[in-house]
């Protein structure tokens, strides 16, 4: 048995010094007696009593039942009420004050000490169930996520501050109310990003959404919030059931953040990468300056040459009109390919969003190394090329692929750049995997990787240049996992050997 502190309120005064005397012996103490209501509110205030016994009929204005509910308000004291009152209105009144125990005189010495023990035992539970959940509420309250919680009908039964704020409800105001209300979804999610919506015009799914789509799986679901007042918030959401005792499911919690500042973030990111991918382009436009214009001024001069040709065959008498009209051909021929040059160098340097169109890769893979024949011959390069019988026709963003390939290349020609005791080879082969995946592969008989640089290969500013960024192949890896590939390096005993690979999808 818990020794307890009891308060006595008893109408008859031998009844409570009875009441008083058996509590003595089974170990309890009387911390006071009245037979007032009023009296007994006090007492209780006062000295906090573990325990209340209370007679339903007192003197005074105020009856057990009256004055057992404002205990109850005022302190949270348990009551326990020992009355010669059964009736029906009696009892229906009593319930109402959510007595710990309701024992009928006369009782025997037994009871009270059951009753009293089971009334105390409640109490502690009720007390720790209490503190518990001020507890959580309160941890939960604390943290930075938003947070509702929801009974088996999904009505709300919490929100903390983070949600109040998202949402635009107050805890008071939400209580009760179906989550529908409390917690909007746009249906517009996946296709718009965070302006305010208003209007009876917006299709919206409603808290529920979060079960229906599967969140409570405990994947966060990207979705956007409609607030109270009609504001659209990118959120990130999941969401958990709540499970009794029995197994059952009695409710939901679920979690959600405001994701505005990450994807604005993600924003800045994707344009600073852009920015730095253009230039690198430029960069790399710079190191081809004597290719490019080596390649201009060779149509040009060719021009030039059968322009004076032509000339002299149309002042023949009588004019050689054939050969004016083969040397015509060719002049067209050659501006065609000046201004074929000038027209990748221009979509090289262009800052535009990655535009996914069909070509050809033996196509761009000749195209490139064109750009790049100075610098070739300049470094006594021997190219050799070996593609598939019928090349594959790729959907990628074709500036891109150029801007990989190139620098792949380039690096290429440098590593080779500082080799005399072998030739220059540089050998480019394309074909396609067993799994439909194109793979193509730039190998060189330079220096090689060094082994303490290949796990740092691809990192931003990492370089094995005297005077290179260390961005050239940071960026090639991005383009290529852009478009769901990869690149990586192979080790060899000699040079280096690089491999894209372009998933299924990319091509056709």
């Amino acid at each position: 048995m818990t020794p307890a502190r009891i308060l006595v309120v008893e109408d008859d005064r031998i009844v409570a010094r009875d009441i008083s005397q058996q509590l003595a012996r089974i170990g309890h103490s009387v911390v006071g007696m009245t037979a007032f209501g009023v009296e007994a509110i006090d007492l209780a205030v006062a000295h906090r009593p573990d325990l209340v016994l209370m007679d339903v009929r007192l003197e005074g204005p105020l009856d057990g039942v009256e004055t057992a509910l404002r205990i109850r308000e005022q302190t949270g004291i348990p009551v326990v009420y020992l009355t010669a009152y059964a009736d029906d209105d009696t009892v229906t009144r009593a319930s109402m004050t959510e007595p710990f125990g309701y024992l009928l005189k006369p009782f025997e010495n037994s009871q009270l000490r059951t009753v009293i023990e089971m009334a105390l035992y409640k109490h502690n539970a009720e007390r720790r169930l209490r503190e518990s959940e001020r507890r959580y509420a309160a941890t939960l309250s604390s943290i930075g996520d938003a947070v509702i919680a929801t009974d088996n009908e999904a009505r709300v039964t919490f929100l903390n501050p983070v949600a109040e704020a998202l949402t635009g409800w107050t805890l008071a105001e939400a209580s009760g109310r179906p989550v529908d209300e409390v917690f909007v979804i746009d249906a517009a999610s996946d296709s718009n990003d965070g302006e305010s919506v208003n209007g009876e015009d917006v299709h919206t799914h409603r808290g529920s959404w979060l079960l229906r789509a599967g969140a409570m799986s405990g994947e966060d679901t990207q979705a956007r919030l409609i607030s109270r007042k009609g504001r659209a918030i990118p959120v990130d959401a999941r969401g958990a059931p709540i499970i009794d005792e029995q197994g059952a499911v009695a409710g939901a919690v679920l979690v959600f953040r405001d994701i505005s500042e990450r994807l604005r973030t993600q924003e800045a990111l994707r344009n600073a990468q852009s920015e730095l991918a253009r230039a690198s382009r430029l960069s790399t436009m710079g190191e081809l300056a004597v290719s490019i214009a080596h390649e201009i001024n060779q149509p040009l001069g060719a021009v030039l040459v059968n322009a004076s040709a032509g000339l002299n065959f149309i002042n023949h008498t009588p004019p050689d009109i054939a050969e004016v009209r083969q040397i015509l051909h060719e002049v067209k021929a050659d501006a065609r390919r000046a201004a074929d040059v000038i027209r990748s160098l221009q979509a090289l340097a262009r800052k535009s969003d990655p535009e996914p169109v069909r070509f050809r890769l033996d196509e761009l893979v000749h195209e490139v190394l064109a750009l790049s024949r100075g610098e070739l011959q300049r470094h006594q390069v021997q190219v050799r090329i070996r593609f598939d019988a019928a090349s594959p026709l790729l959907l990628a963003d074709r500036v891109q692929i150029q801007q990989l390939l190139l620098n792949l290349i380039l690096n290429a020609v440098d590593a080779m750049s500082l080799v005399d005791d072998r030739a220059r080879i540089l050998t480019i082969v394309s074909e396609t995997a067993a799994d439909g995946r194109v793979v193509v592969m730039v190998e060189d008989t330079g220096v090689g990787v060094p082994e303490h640089a290949q796990d740092k290969l691809f990192d931003a500013f990492f370089t094995t240049k005297t005077d290179g960024l260390g961005m050239g192949l940071a960026i090639c890896r991005s383009i290529a996992e852009a478009h769901g590939g990869q690149l990586t390096t192979l080790t060899q005993s000699s040079g280096a050997r690089f491999r894209v690979d372009l998933p299924m999808g990319a091509a056709d």
